[in-house]
């Protein structure tokens, strides 16, 4: 394994502790934010942006298992349902905890998140497997 790869894989690892972290924080310790930002309710931008990084992220930790148009696909698939499955899973748990709330709203805004970003490295996947092959 590369040294790369191995950065690329603490990297995800400590991805995925801030975002368990921001998840299931008090919420009393966020810092007060505007209510909107262009329109849009500040924790939904909030959690688009928290989500985003994940595929590429997932990505730079596992890309040389794709060397094929199908294994690209799938990666892109598995990668999408792995962090959709866990943003489902923050906002079910967030909702047994006295001091958050669940909302499907924020769980919508990961999704999109989850899915330009994992869209985004599909293609860019596919656009290097010449390069790689």
């Amino acid at each position: 394994m590369s040294t790369k790869t191995i950065l690329a894989r603490i990297l995800f690892i400590v991805y995925l502790a801030a975002l368990a972290f921001l998840c299931f924080m008090h919420a009393d310790k966020l810092p007060d934010m505007q209510k909107t930002l262009l329109g849009i309710p500040t924790d939904k931008v909030a959690h688009f942006l928290m989500f985003l990084p994940f595929p590429i992220l997932a990505f730079l930790a596992y890309d040389h298992v794709t060397n094929k148009f199908w294994s690209a696909l799938l990666f892109s698939v598995l990668t999408f349902a792995v962090g959709a499955a866990i943003a489902w899973g923050t906002e079910y748990i967030q909702g047994m905890l006295p001091y958050r709330s669940r909302d499907m709203a924020d769980l919508r805004a990961d999704l999109l998140a989850l899915g330009i970003s994992t869209l985004g490295v599909f293609i860019t996947d596919v656009v290097n497997l010449p390069k790689r092959n």
